[in-house]
């Protein structure tokens, strides 16, 4: 079998900053998750100005600061929100917190981007939905596992010209590594704060199974979620699954888990097998075991052969340019509001409704 780079599948150019300095000004709040440095640096690399940071912990406030020495540290939540020049709140609260900070947030007359899972039960989602549209503010969330992973961009492009044809089915696979002992905070363990491991990391699969089979709905066939080797934590799931019929009429399945071995050099091997009528692709995201390429891997078959295409440096990110741009237009190029609620109310149904597979011994 013969093998190429890919060169017949020249990326798109890179995203270049979409505003000038103070154009749009963004603010951070609630750092209890570490997405909200990349949510950050996604920002200000598409030309955001950032202004505040607060948290009520004033050492992670402090530490932010030191990532980005530009920002200012606000006294209180009611300090940024006040501030009219701000835009934006980007935040990364606890997961039962965001859809609450969010509310407040949009009534204050700003835009909300929040870490994902953005909220953890339905109830919640019914009241975000609410107030989106009595306010008028967009709810954003950073599904970074598509929109920060430049082999998920790549691959969006890939379908969008064609090269598998039409989409039939989504794998996505999202092991992660727990950490040692005491390593994550308390919340991290209990249900009712994090939401279960399928509406946690596993929001992230559903959104991509949306995105790549250019679906608006899917019914969830089935779920389920385990506890197989924490019995000291009986709230946390360490595995979850589901499989779900997009309204595409292709099928998506994922499954996500807590079991990285030591032995893996990163964090987690996450990848995506998409199937198409005319070929298929297979993402690499963090890590090509046993090799040197580095992360970023798509590979891709089709007619003419078997493509190798290094995508890290590659496509950027042009989701951040594209939300920044939304929020001055009032546009929804980056990601629609339908679509960001549609993938967590996947992700909660299929919680909702997961078969225990073991009890905790």
């Amino acid at each position: 079998m013969s093998t190429s780079d890919g060169a017949t599948y020249a990326p798109a150019a890179m995203p270049k900053p979409v505003v000038e300095p103070g154009e749009f000004v963004f603010a951070a709040m609630h750092l209890d998750h570490g997405h909200i440095v990349g949510m950050t640096e996604g920002l200000i690399g598409a030309g955001g100005t950032l202004r505040w940071v607060y948290d009520p912990q004033p050492e992670r406030a402090a530490a932010f600061q030191e990532r980005f020495p530009e920002v200012r540290i606000a006294d209180s939540e009611e300090q940024v929100l006040a501030d009219e020049e701000v835009r934006l709140v980007a935040a990364a609260a606890i997961p039962s917190d965001r859809a609450a900070l969010g509310i407040r947030v949009m009534e204050a007359g700003k835009d909300y981007f929040t870490d994902k899972t953005p909220l953890t039960t339905l109830d919640q989602l019914a009241a975000a939905r609410e107030a989106v549209t009595r306010t008028g503010q967009k709810y954003a969330v950073y599904y970074s596992e598509r929109i920060h992973v430049e082999a998920a961009v790549l691959a969006g492009q890939l379908i969008d010209r064609g090269a598998i044809g039409r989409v039939i089915q989504v794998m996505g696979m999202g092991p992660h590594r727990l950490g040692a002992p005491g390593s994550r905070p308390d919340w991290f363990y209990r249900r009712a704060q994090y939401g279960g491991i399928i509406t946690d990391i596993g929001s992230h699969n559903f959104e991509q199974m949306l995105t790549f089979t250019g679906s608006e709905d899917a019914e969830i066939l089935s779920s389920a979620i385990g506890n197989f080797a924490h019995p000291d934590h009986p709230e946390l799931d360490d595995f979850g699954e589901a499989h779900i019929a997009l309204s595409s009429g292709a099928s998506g399945y994922v499954r996500v888990d807590w079991f990285t071995p030591d032995g893996l050099r990163t964090w987690g091997d996450g990848r995506t097998f998409i199937l198409g009528t005319e070929g298929y692709i297979e993402l690499r995201k963090y890590v090509d075991i046993t090799t040197d390429n580095g992360p970023g891997q798509v590979l891709l078959v089709d007619g003419d052969g078997e493509h190798r295409i290094q995508a890290d440096g590659q496509v950027g990110y042009p989701f951040f340019g594209d939300l920044i741009l939304d929020v001055l237009n009032r546009t929804e190029n980056a990601m629609t509001q339908d679509h960001a609620f549609k993938a967590v109310e996947l992700a909660l149904k299929a919680q909702q409704q997961a078969r225990v597979l073991t009890e905790p011994r």
